[in-house]
């Protein structure tokens, strides 16, 4: 089930689609927004973060945050949220932990204030009928993944285990929707691959998952831009305890889970029940802290090999200023 009781302490791959629309009012979605005025909070959610689709759908923070303007944003993936919360156009948003890691090594000034699961979300993927079963048969071979985003980290380091470089593929970067797309058509050779648009591939395509490796992935992380959460506190910590209501409505609605991030992702059913119920790790501390710092400590070499940071002091100093742990502190403590 979606809890770690009831989980084979999860995993879960992520995915993402995108398709944002404009001229947004309350609680309406949007895909940038002007400067927040006072009282409006811009926050987004994606298919990878289940709870943010809990969230969205049950309209706590528009119940709980009276005259306060709530603007919802799809992130298609680690790398727009990241691209929105640099621009300015939201104030929290949903990443992988190695992405969070990479932003702010790299001048985005964020906090990660929540910890929403611990997936499996990410794995390198072939089509079916393919010959290759191995990583070392990707040299010189052309696999998509979505630059800035867990999967992409999990196939760097997944060459790195298999003695090649970063150099010895050609990444062919796409949003995870096309990346997807591309190895079904047969335009790429592999998939760093991102649930639930993974499980998708395998379970409607017949794509096969020929590298797995729970611990290449990441945490899934709730930033916040840093300016909003020292000028607007309360909002953060309202965001924080919803995601703790939302982890608690998870895990006794596991049903309805699935079936929210179906109607949500336009998935399967069977789909999104891999997702959630075999990948996806809810029940589990919000708080930022040592075991997601150890998860990130293992990747920050590979991102200072591959140039994917400015500098490893600046990967360094970032690890160690990354995390704000006092919301989520408080949220599971009520």
């Amino acid at each position: 089930m979606i809890s770690r009781r009831a989980l084979p302490r999860a995993l879960l791959l992520p995915v993402l689609l995108a398709g944002l629309t404009t001229g947004c009012v309350a609680g309406e979605d949007a895909t940038t927004a002007a400067a927040p005025a006072a009282g409006e909070l811009r926050i987004d959610y994606a298919y990878y973060n289940p709870l943010s689709l809990v969230i969205r759908e049950q309209r706590w923070l528009e119940q709980d945050l009276k005259g306060t303007k709530v603007t919802w944003v799809l992130s298609a993936g680690s790398n727009k949220a990241n691209e929105n919360l640099r621009g300015d156009a939201i104030d929290l948003g949903s990443t992988a932990g190695a992405a969070a890691l990479q932003a702010r090594a790299n001048g985005t000034p964020i906090k990660a204030v929540t910890v929403y699961t611990k997936p499996e979300w990410a794995a390198l993927v072939v089509a079916k009928g393919s010959p290759i079963t191995k990583v070392n048969q990707l040299k010189g071979k052309k696999v998509a993944a979505t630059k800035g985003t867990d999967p992409y980290f999990f196939l760097l380091q997944s060459l790195k285990a298999a003695g090649l470089a970063g150099t010895d593929v050609e990444v062919v970067n796409l949003q995870h929707a096309d990346g997807k797309t591309a190895l079904e058509r047969g335009d790429v050779d592999a998939w760093a691959g991102l649930d639930p648009l993974m499980a998708q591939s395998q379970i409607e395509s017949g794509s096969t998952l020929i590298h797995r490796e729970p611990e290449f992935n990441s945490y899934g992380f709730l930033n916040a831009r840093e300016d909003f959460v020292k000028e607007h506190p309360e909002l953060v910590q309202a965001v924080a305890d919803a995601y703790e209501r939302a982890r608690e409505w998870v895990g006794e609605h596991p049903d309805e889970a699935v079936a929210l991030l179906a109607r949500e992702a336009k998935l399967a059913p069977e789909v999104a029940g891999v997702v959630l119920k075999e990948r996806t790790e809810v029940d589990l501390s919000p708080v930022p802290g040592a075991d997601q710092r150890a998860v990130l400590e293992r990747i920050l070499p590979t991102l200072v090999e591959e140039n994917q940071v400015r500098s490893a002091e600046e990967a360094r100093a970032a690890l160690d200023s990354l995390f704000e742990p006092a919301f989520a502190q408080k949220a599971s403590a009520s």
